[in-house]
């Protein structure tokens, strides 16, 4: 069954090859959906801006995605990952990074 988590993680986690270590971990996994850096929305991120991410997979592939996102590349720092899971209701073919 397709499940599909969307996170916002907060830390130093823009300006760290985060979104393009993502897409690779993603590629990997064998989920799909996005990422990209958000700079506005303080309520999740605080005012250094975050990560955004919407993966999409089976749930055992969804939640191995989320650990590694936890966790982060060796050169980013993660202090919070807030995980909303949701509906799906559009099935991305990819992993992207958006702008």
């Amino acid at each position: 069954m397709l499940t599909q988590a969307h996170l916002y993680i907060s830390g130093d986690v823009i300006g760290v090859g985060f979104r393009a270590w993502a897409k690779i971990q993603a590629k990997l996994n064998q989920v799909t959906g996005w990422v990209r850096n958000v700079i506005e929305r303080p309520e999740y991120f605080g005012p250094g801006g975050g990560v955004e991410a919407v993966v999409q997979g089976e749930k055992n592939q969804t939640e191995a995605m989320i650990k590694l996102l936890k966790a982060g590349p060796p050169v980013a720092r993660v202090e919070n990952v807030e995980i909303i899971w949701q509906e799906v209701k559009e099935i991305f073919e990819d992993f992207s990074i958006r702008k």
